[in-house]
């Protein structure tokens, strides 16, 4: 029930983590007159495309013009910003699995975090924050602010894993096939999607890195002592999938050169043959054309084997030339 009034003020939803790993849910009239125990934290995950998500962040959330206008940008990159009173803003991107759209169209998410809050916005839906609903119901989620940040990251980040996975799989196809089958040739245009695909998702999550670096070095007095480590392992691990990425896409670049490599062989071979065969015929047919001048004083043109004759020396010429030819070891 609470869910569906939410929707109405563009509030996904609102929960208050226990601090034991559990949370409650509120309905958008109670935010007013909430007071939080001291173990107590507020998440309010928001719906940036609702004109009252809007209303709301500008006139009843209590922060300053400057954060409202960088939390409702229509265009923006991952980023960390520090605000006063141990205050920050975090801005993430993710793989975007929705039903019908394509990974590397990112999806984002722009959090503002204090030591008891934390306000999230998304403009399409999040598998991250469903997966932390689930953890949350079951009571093994995020105790605090910080913990609630961590959990976000941890699971957009492992959501790049499964797909830069299943990007290296289709590598390692094609270069098993080229490997068994000489005559098997890619799909190009499925080669060169891939190729995009490991490009733009390494261009789009490149700057989350360095974010979370600066996270495994930020002091907040909300922080949990052994956050940095925490941040830092994201970091190792999203610098892992870059690379990977990376190595796809030289991958797949290495796969269209063998390809090419192939082609232009085989074309040559191809080539090579006909000019063989063209080396060989060309003097029969100049013999033939001399010989067919409607002229007289023809060679043999009065015996009755003038033909058979002229047939065993054109063969004559024939095998000539293959003995000359494989003696230059041009075949």
């Amino acid at each position: 029930m609470f869910e569906e009034e939410n929707a109405q003020w563009g509030l996904v939803h609102a929960l208050v983590l226990d601090g034991q790993g559990g949370a409650r849910s509120l309905a958008r009239t109670e935010l007013d007159d909430l007071q939080l125990q001291a173990h107590e934290s507020l998440w309010l995950h928001w719906d940036r495309s609702h004109p009252q998500t809007q209303t709301w962040l500008r006139r009843s959330s209590g922060l300053s013009e400057f954060s409202c206008d960088l939390l409702l940008e229509e265009n923006t990159r991952p980023r960390l910003l520090a605000l006063p009173d141990s205050e920050l803003l975090l801005f993430l991107r993710g793989i975007n699995l929705n039903p019908g759209a394509e990974p590397e169209d990112m999806v984002s998410v722009r959090i503002f975090a204090a030591a008891q809050r934390v306000i999230s916005l998304r403009l399409r839906p999040l598998r991250a924050t469903d997966e932390l609903l689930a953890q949350l119901a079951e009571g093994k989620g995020p105790k605090n602010s910080a913990e609630l940040l961590l959990y976000m990251a941890e699971y957009l980040t492992h959501k790049v894993q499964q797909l830069v996975s299943d990007l290296c799989e289709v590598v390692d196809g094609e270069e098993e096939n080229l490997d068994a089958d000489e005559r098997y040739t890619p799909e190009h245009g499925s080669i060169l999607q891939i190729r995009r695909r490991a490009a733009g998702l390494k261009r789009f999550l490149a700057p989350q890195r360095d974010i979370f670096a600066q996270m495994s070095r930020i002091k907040l007095p909300w922080f949990a002592v052994d956050d940095g480590d925490y941040w830092n392992e994201l970091h190792n691990s999203l610098t892992r999938y870059l690379e990977e990425l990376e190595l796809t896409r030289e991958r797949m670049g290495l796969v269209l050169e063998a390809e090419d490599r192939r082609l232009s062989v085989r074309m040559n071979r191809t080539m090579y043959r006909f000019g063989i065969i063209t080396g060989i015929f060309l003097p029969m047919s100049f013999l033939t054309g001399l010989l067919g001048i409607n002229v007289g004083g023809i060679p043999f043109s009065a015996s009755p084997y003038g033909f058979i004759i002229a047939c065993v020396l054109l063969v004559a010429v024939a095998l000539g030339q293959w003995w000359l030819f494989r003696r230059l070891r041009w075949v």
